[in-house]
């Protein structure tokens, strides 16, 4: 097995299940389909993680926007009770076009549950113990091309920009096809395998800032080079806050425990430069080994294991410490 392969066999397992994506997709779409006729909605588009391809599984929830007709809401976007309401009148409408009872439109939605900022369409058992949503939020388009979204605990309307990241993860993704995949295994990494504690978006924009952007789609595998480089350039970031690349929400975890994040991340730097020593004096099995230390048990052993003796790999130069984020 080379790298090329257990990176390939890993990268399958962090994959949400190609069944549960195309039943995220159907509700998602369904949802879309729904409010296609309502007058008052001028703009439909998904968002969120599935929206930028970064979905890992079990799927729990897809997320889908709305933009309304701000003519046809005045008071809306304004302080005060407007944010719960438009909350209760997009529920309304879900129970009207897709009630499980009586839906016009199909019959699936077995509750809509305004939260804070959606309103969460349960397909499944809102009782079952990870019930399957679509969560669905009113907007109100700015001149300016952002959004403002209603905020319920606060009454307020809040500005938004979620078509930025997606932008942004697309671009750089049509440069290096590896970059999506890629941010799939990092958040398997912090979820899974680290514990590290960020929130999914956290891990998402670290990634986006620190995964060099020098890989480009060809024949070469650069993944363990980006993986390692990563996660040497992440153990500074992290003492920045990790902010919406927009520019508009500001910090994303502010409870963030930054020192546990680091530690975790310079374990993870220091074990990726022992993989890529071992990678780069011809020894395939021992990076295999270093790799799955730090990514899980779901990255693939070598065909002879990885015993005590395959796994420690002596550090064979001084290390060179890059303390510069890469990104933009």
């Amino acid at each position: 097995m080379d790298l090329r392969n257990a990176f390939d066999t890993f990268q399958r397992g962090v994959n949400a299940d190609p069944e549960q994506l195309t039943e995220a997709r159907r509700r998602r779409n369904l949802v879309k389909k729904a409010f296609g006729t309502e007058a008052d909605v001028i703009e439909r588009f998904p968002s969120g993680s599935l929206a930028r391809g970064t979905m890992l599984e079990p799927i729990h929830d897809v997320d889908y926007i709305l933009v309304y007709d701000s003519a046809a809401h005045p008071d809306w976007g304004e302080p005060g009770p407007s944010s719960d309401g438009a909350l209760s009148y997009v529920g309304g409408r879900i129970n009207t076009l897709l009630g499980a009872t009586s839906g016009t439109v199909a019959n699936e939605v077995r509750l809509a549950a305004p939260r804070n900022h959606c309103v969460k369409c349960f397909f499944d058992d809102p009782e079952a113990e990870l019930p399957f949503t679509v969560d669905v939020m009113p907007a109100l388009r700015r001149p300016d091309g952002t959004l403002l979204i209603p905020e319920k605990h606060s009454e307020l309307w809040v500005p938004a920009h979620p078509e930025d990241l997606i932008a942004r993860i697309a671009a750089r993704h049509v440069t290096w096809n590896r970059f999506v995949p890629l941010v799939r295994v990092l958040k398997h990494w912090n979820a899974k395998v680290s514990c590290a504690g960020m929130k999914s978006l956290v891990v998402e924009v670290l990634a986006y800032n620190c995964i060099p952007q020098d890989f480009v789609t060809g024949i070469s595998e650069h993944r363990p080079e980006a993986l390692a480089r990563f996660f040497t350039s992440a153990v500074v970031a992290i003492d920045q806050p990790i902010c919406d690349p927009a520019g508009i929400c500001g910090e994303i975890q502010p409870d963030l425990d930054v020192a546990t994040v680091r530690a975790k991340l310079q374990l993870a730097s220091d074990a990726a430069y022992l993989a890529r020593a071992a990678e780069q004096r011809g020894d395939t099995d021992a990076a295999i080994c270093q790799w799955r230390k730090i990514l899980g048990d779901l990255f693939p052993e070598p065909p002879g294991g990885c015993g005590k003796g395959i796994a420690a790999v002596p550090l064979v130069a001084p290390r060179l410490i890059r303390d510069t984020p890469q990104g933009s």
